[in-house]
């Protein structure tokens, strides 16, 4: 049975890779023609103009992979065949159509709210609402983060709206150099799927199959994308990349009362660390600065590292390595107990820590020699 579910999940990862590389390279083919392109400015990387939309192969990918394998499902049962649909879609509950149904018109609305700033900049506070309205369509579908003292609807509402709209632009802000973004969503994916509590059985299935589509999905457009960059995901990719990977993180079970500590519930902390880092680092720097948290710049944990002296694809396969490393001690959260949770956690603290004595003894070195 475990042999059964393991193919599978290889099959949906394997078809969405398969069919986002090639719906990558037609959309990227389409932005070239029709000028949908991302030009050189003072807050980007790039020395000439690229392709645009990456992130509408990404979603359309994930969509009809998810839609027509549901559609075969709703066929099936015509027949009788009612296994498939008994085996995972029961995990959201009875009213799992409108859950379903809440994910992916939340994703949907993010991405459209995506290519509008793709198409067209919108400001600041024009996007915080969209990501707002996005992420309450999904509490209104009954998804909602009920954590020990999270009992009060309103409570847990309010901080699911606040999850989402977090990772979504932390996603978002990631997005600033060849294949960052989407190289750690692939990552978080992953962790995402060795987190999941094991015990929880079939509850945690269907979450997993969710994760290997949207794994292929964005695998399939990195491809294109990682060093040096032939297309952008855009606003679009990124802000859909965080919005999924929240959702995963409040839909997912990472404790159940067999585990052994209740700390295991920051298992998707830390397999989103590196984003979550990255947003609050470059919020702290813009606050103690007097300036908007709003507002772009080049002080992103990516950028430091090149400041340092790596080139831009180093501080990628670098942040990359930091992903990698903190998702497989977020894998280790639900098997161990207090004081091994506790270990990981400062073990992941200490990286951090690294990190920020490391820039912060480059700078000093460098305001010394100016």
């Amino acid at each position: 049975m475990l042999q059964q579910q393991y193919l599978m999940y290889a099959y949906f990862l394997g078809i969405s890779f398969g069919i986002s590389v090639c719906l990558t390279y037609v959309v990227r083919r389409l932005a070239i023609r029709y000028s949908f392109l991302d030009h050189p400015g003072e807050r980007k990387m790039q020395k000439e103009p690229m392709p645009l939309m990456g992130g509408v192969a990404i979603v359309v990918t994930f969509y009809s992979v998810i839609l027509i394998h549901m559609a075969v499902i709703a066929f099936m049962n015509q027949f009788g065949f009612d296994y498939i649909e008994a085996r995972f879609l029961y995990v959201l509950g009875e009213d799992h159509n409108i859950k379903v149904t809440g994910i992916l018109a939340g994703g949907f609305l993010i991405f459209l709210l995506g290519i509008v700033d793709d198409l067209k900049a919108l400001t600041p506070w024009v996007k915080l609402t969209g990501q707002i309205a996005a992420a309450l369509v999904l509490v209104l579908s009954g998804i909602r983060i009920e954590l020990f003292i999270l009992k009060e609807l309103w409570l847990s509402g309010l901080v699911t709206i606040f999850w989402i709209v977090m990772l979504t632009n932390s996603l978002n802000f990631l997005d600033n150099m060849d294949g960052l973004s989407g190289g750690v969503s692939v990552i978080a994916a992953f962790s995402f799927f060795l987190c999941l509590h094991t015990s929880a059985g079939q509850e945690n299935q269907l979450v997993r199959l969710l994760l290997m589509v949207f794994a292929g999905a964005v695998a399939g457009f990195l491809y294109h994308n990682l060093s040096p960059a032939r297309i952008y995901m855009g606003d679009a990719g990124a802000m859909f990349n965080g919005y999924f990977l929240a959702s995963m993180a409040v839909i997912g079970t990472f404790h159940v009362e067999s585990t052994p500590s209740r700390i295991a519930v920051a298992a998707p902390l830390l397999a989103l660390a590196v984003p979550l880092f990255d947003t609050a680092s470059v919020v702290w720097i813009r606050w103690r600065r007097g300036e908007s948290i709003m507002m772009g710049d080049k002080r992103h944990f990516s950028h430091r590292l090149v400041a340092l002296g790596m080139t831009p694809r180093q501080a990628v396969e670098f942040i990359f390595l930091v992903a990698g490393v903190i998702g497989l001690g977020a894998a280790l959260l639900p098997i161990l107990d207090v004081r091994g949770t506790f270990i990981i956690i400062a073990q992941t603290a200490g990286i951090f820590l690294l990190i920020v004595l490391l820039m912060t003894a480059s700078r000093k070195r460098g305001d010394k020699s100016s």
